[in-house]
């Protein structure tokens, strides 16, 4: 089983397991560097498409608000064909210590400005195939641009909103011979499963019962960016508040990171045909059994906290 790791731009930003489909490197221009975040835009409508910007010399862009101009690039060499354009929030990465996010696009170091992406939501694709994205910001009384290039695939990889969730026996702290780390990496060298309320039950369990949850799939330790482990925490954090409506699951990646052996929990949810995957992702499902909402890379309490809001009170 095979899953190599990259990470965005210079390694700083975002980062992930992924399979072998590499996205574009980075495009210059204008003194800044872009590169698409989102795992696997579809064609179609409802997407959530976000975008790291760093500058030329590995500042963070952080704040504010920005613009996306879409066009389909078509066959090699051809012009790109406009789609359109959306405008796009800045969605910060929360971590220990950070920085807030300034009001408005600013440029600087990560301990200042802090580092997230910029995302827009029902971002719409009328075909699979090349793509490209041109982000504007307003910087100290100038625009500011840079593109990148990504693929828009036909269909999801990984289960889709509306698409049921698969019977995961994801391995809990109950499970016989489950060694630590490959319940949760933090655990691998003695120490306690951290969150242990994120692991006291299965999914397939949590659909036999029509039971609502949050599942986020994480490996906190050997994710290449430092976002896992913040990211898992976020949603024990907001297990504290909406416990009442809803369950919620950590799925590690690794049974044994050394031997590249991948937990069969992981890969039932996110393994692609050619052998890979990408993580961290969180999906919320419902008591159906289906997938209400699903978030990649990057996720934000802003975001997950409105779905949650929905779903009805125990």
């Amino acid at each position: 089983m095979r899953v190599t790791r990259v990470a965005l731009a210079v390694a700083l930003l975002l980062g992930a397991c992924t399979a072998d489909r590499p996205p574009p490197p980075p495009e210059r221009g204008g003194g800044l560097v872009a590169q698409v975040a989102s795992y696997e835009p579809v064609a179609g409508g409802g997407n959530r498409l976000i975008v790291g910007l760093l500058t030329e010399d590995n500042l963070f862009v952080s704040g504010g608000e920005a613009s996306f101009a879409l066009a389909f690039l078509g066959e090699e060499g051809g012009a790109p064909q406009p789609s359109g354009k959306t405008a796009a929030t800045y969605l910060p990465i929360v971590e220990p210590g950070a920085a807030p996010p300034p009001p408005r696009p600013t440029i600087g170091p990560a301990s200042q400005v802090g580092r997230g992406v910029y995302a827009a939501y029902d971002v719409s694709f009328d075909r699979a195939g090349p793509w490209q994205v041109e982000v504007s910001v307003e910087v100290g009384g100038s625009t500011r641009k840079a593109t990148a290039a990504f693929q828009v695939l036909p269909e999801s990889l990984v289960p889709g909103v509306g698409e049921k969730a698969p019977r995961t026996e994801n391995l809990t702290l109950d499970t016989p011979d489950a060694p630590p780390g490959a319940i949760d990496s933090r655990a691998a060298t003695g120490q306690a499963v951290p969150d242990p309320e994120l692991h006291r039950t299965t999914i397939a369990e949590l659909i036999r019962r029509g039971r609502p949850f949050l599942a986020v799939f994480a490996t906190p330790v050997y994710c290449v960016s430092r976002f896992c482990g913040p990211i898992t925490d976020m949603v024990d954090g907001l297990r504290e508040e909406w416990g009442d409506r809803v369950a919620f699951v950590h799925v590690e990646i690794w049974r044994d990171f050394q031997g590249q052996v991948v937990n069969q929990a992981a890969a039932e949810w996110l393994q692609t045909p050619d052998g890979g995957l990408t993580e961290p992702w969180i999906f919320l499902v419902g008591a159906d059994g289906r997938v209400i909402a699903r978030w990649d890379n990057v996720a934000t309490p802003q975001e997950v906290e409105p779905f949650l809001d929905d779903l009805p009170a125990d």
